[in-house]
């Protein structure tokens, strides 16, 4: 208690408040066995100046951001403008909060806004809410709302949905007590993308939702017109999830192809990757009175006031948990609002054509990447479905673990090791490439792959 600021008499003024005599009382529900008895085993303290040098000295330690890089997996590196670095401090946008009081807050609810203006262009549905967590909390919560809106709990999950994004979808609906048995899993095709026909005999009467990546996991982009019919006869709703939203620039939208929800990553669009993020979820969904009860998290509106002028409010938020408590659609309220903010200023300053330009550039070269691997003996292209910038490499030896340790000894991160997710992969490895790579780059890893003796 050494390090809380209440003094003993505050203590004992707040046990009496519960019913208690001693601190040892309050805490006797925890078993001793789980009590630390012994002084914490700590190095000495250290001055400001000691202590500055032992955090630099570790942190030098950290050579990822030094390293060559084609690891993607769900976070990739784009260029950002840096203008928006600045603006980010601005006092006026340093929040994370999605404001209750609209008559001094119009500045932060228009980016807001404008943030949904920008989802719902690049996922094609009208309705885009004010962010989510991230891309895995946005499929949960897509999730939750098929199943309310259908009165259904069977959800069938593409193979090349994101195995993160399975397994919090698995949290999440333990948490409202269906269990992971509620859950059905269809293998990828043999070219990479969802088996339609399986995904098709899976979908039933008790179905509410099938997930699909789109493009997947392994980058593999397929044609889900079917599986949305297959879906839409049997009263079930489709939900896309894209790992990273660049690759809308050149597909066609989840809602033109007939998702009824698509969420997606948004930290590619404004974020750089960083371990345990943050991140912040798109999440978007057909115009339907229906649909916009259940959104989760927060909507920010337009309206004009009693002199006509033009304002933005939150609205509709009568679904909220800060009005509803158990009974609102979800917990999230205060969500990524500063993330949020920084991928509406990036994606402003670039711009619809800068936009494309960099999804182009990103394409161009991961097919001219795929063409110089396909050459190398040893390796293979295993999937053939066409992708966007990510794609699977079988590797040479068979052991993709051991190739990406011999490659990071030169400074490189050749990739994901499959093997690590599901070890019949062990021989694949999953490479991203964005513009941010250039010739040189891309030939320095061929020329380590080449080089690469198991």
């Amino acid at each position: 208690m050494r390090y809380l600021p209440h003094t003993p008499e505050e203590i004992s003024e707040m046990l009496q408040a519960v019913g208690l005599s001693s601190l040892e009382e309050l805490y006797s529900a925890i078993p001793k066995e789980a009590r630390l008895t012994r002084p914490l085993s700590m190095d000495p303290p250290l001055d400001e100046a000691s202590l500055m040098r032992h955090l630099e000295e570790l942190a030098q330690k950290n050579r990822a951001g030094r390293m060559l890089s084609f690891l993607g997996a769900g976070a990739y590196e784009h260029h950002f403008p840096p203008a928006a670095d600045q603006l980010l401090l601005r006092s006026e946008f340093y929040t994370a909060y999605t404001p209750y009081q609209p008559e001094v807050s119009q500045g932060t609810l228009q980016v807001i806004f404008e943030f949904q203006t920008i989802v719902s262009e690049i996922l094609g549905l009208p309705v885009a809410n004010a962010s989510m967590y991230d891309g895995a909390s946005a499929l949960a919560e897509a999730v939750l709302m098929a199943r309310r809106l259908t009165g259904r709990e069977r959800t069938v999950l593409s193979g090349g949905v994101h195995p993160d994004y399975v397994g919090t979808v698995e949290t999440y609906v333990h948490g409202i007590g269906t269990g992971k048995a509620s859950l059905v899993r269809v293998d990828v095709g043999g070219d990479g993308t969802a088996d339609v026909d399986a995904l098709t005999r899976a979908i039933d009467e008790t179905t509410a939702c099938v997930v699909v990546g789109y493009p997947n996991f392994f980058g593999g982009v397929g044609d889900i017109r079917r599986v949305a019919e297959a879906c839409h006869q049997k009263g079930a709703l489709l939900i896309t999830v894209t790992l990273d939203p660049y690759a809308l620039a050149l597909l066609e939208s989840p809602g033109a192809l007939g998702a009824d929800i698509a969420v997606a990553e948004g930290q590619p669009l404004g974020l750089p990757p960083q371990y345990g993020g943050p991140n912040v979820g798109l999440f978007a969904c057909r115009n339907d009175r229906k649909y916009l009860q259940q959104v989760p998290g927060r909507l920010v509106g337009e309206t004009v006031d009693k002199n006509g002028t033009r304002g933005y409010v939150l609205t509709l938020a009568t679904r909220e948990q800060h009005i509803r408590r158990e009974r609102a659609t979800s917990n999230i309220c205060t969500n990524s609002g500063l993330c949020a903010t920084a991928v509406t200023m990036r994606m402003c300053m670039l711009g619809k054509r800068g936009f494309v330009e960099a999804a182009r550039q990103c394409l161009a070269k991961t097919e001219h990447l795929k063409r110089e691997i396909a050459r190398l003996d040893g390796y293979a292209l295993p999937m053939a479905a066409p992708t966007f910038h990510e794609f699977v490499v079988k590797v040479r030896g068979g052991d993709a673990g051991k190739l990406t340790r011999a490659l990071a000894e030169q400074g490189i991160i050749a990739g994901l090791d499959l093997g690590r997710i599901d070890p019949r992969r062990r021989d694949e490895l999953l490479v991203a490439v964005t513009e941010r790579h250039g010739r040189a780059d891309l030939d320095r890893l061929v020329g380590a792959l080449a080089g690469y003796t198991p």
